[in-house]
């Protein structure tokens, strides 16, 4: 669910045909302006934790009518924002955790739970779900995202410290909200599915805040990891999806890692979804999954091999 489309479909094809819904917030930039944004356009105007918790219900119906699941009996991993991050609603987890229940007229299986990571949270949230498919403490784990940057607070505070699209700066990111939920699970090698090869995980410590030079070998790690275990190099990779949401510092982190890996063909292609759905913080990482999963079954995918790479504000 995102600002082009309510489900999963209609937002790929909006993303795909290159559609956004970027429109006038009811917020004001310093400069007197109106500061742009992706609202996810629900029947009635909620907000909040409660708008969140209405977003996060529907993507995990979505998801569980999907892959012929039962919510109850699956262990359920909701990734949200930092806990540091700027604007954040106080007692985040345990408000969401409770009202999506509340929602969807469940309680959740013990073995589910909240992730704090922000925009990494996903890629960390599949490979503990992986641990619990492969011991075999469940036959399927859905792991889920909600977010939203569409408050006050965080818009000040990004707008303050230069990191928001506004009237008075032009690098900055465009601020969205959604959700997103996949199923992790084993298959056999014969069946229709998005495989995850190999995770890498590393930290960078030129971050925004740093007055370190930028040199992108935080990611560069993480990614040599991650190919590592996928047993494969840069030159078998065939394009890459990225949360790159329109400031300088990432197209840059990401341009340097890249240059690290010395590969022999160019630089694989790359995609980065918020060109329509804006900054979505923690569900960035888990729409671009469903982008792609969505590209190969509808074929317009530009190869079978990608990577995926995120970055938080704090390096990770």
């Amino acid at each position: 669910m995102t600002g082009v489309g309510l489900d999963v479909y209609s937002s790929c094809a909006a993303i795909r045909a290159g559609i956004d819904n970027f429109q006038e917030t009811g917020f004001m930039d310093s400069g007197g302006e109106w500061i742009q944004g992706c609202e996810v356009p629900l029947e009635k105007p909620w907000r909040g934790t409660r708008k969140l918790a209405k977003m996060l219900a529907m993507v995990l119906s979505e998801c569980a009518a999907t892959q012929k699941l039962e919510l109850e009996g699956t262990p359920i991993i909701v990734c949200l924002a930092e806990s540091d991050r700027p604007g954040r609603y106080p007692n985040l987890a345990s408000r969401v955790f409770f009202l999506v229940q509340e929602e969807l007229g469940i309680r959740f299986c013990d073995a589910s739970k909240v992730v704090e990571h922000g925009r990494v949270g996903g890629l960390v949230s599949i490979g503990q779900a992986q641990k619990m498919v492969a011991e075999g403490s469940a036959e399927a784990v859905i792991v889920a995202a909600v977010d939203s940057l569409l408050n006050g607070s965080a818009l000040r505070e990004y707008e303050k410290h230069f990191r928001l699209l506004t009237s008075r700066n032009s690098d900055g990111f465009i601020p969205g909200e959604g959700a997103a939920a996949i199923a992790i699970k084993s298959v056999s090698s014969d069946q229709q599915a998005l495989y995850c090869h190999g995770l890498g995980f590393s930290t960078e410590e030129a971050t925004m805040d740093s007055d370190l030079p930028m040199r992108g070998t935080g990611l560069a790690e993480a990614i040599r990891e991650a190919m590592g275990h996928a047993r494969v190099s840069i030159d078998d990779i065939d394009f890459r999806i990225v949360d790159v949401g329109g400031e300088h510092h990432w197209f840059k982190e990401t341009a340097l890692a890249l240059s690290r890996l010395l590969g022999s063909k160019d630089d694989p292609p790359i995609w980065h979804i918020s060109d329509c759905i804006g900054e979505t913080g923690a569900v960035a990482g888990l729409a671009s999954l469903i982008y792609l999963d969505v590209a190969f079954h509808k074929e317009f995918a530009v190869g079978s091999s990608v990577l995926h790479h995120l970055s938080n504000d704090d390096g990770k």
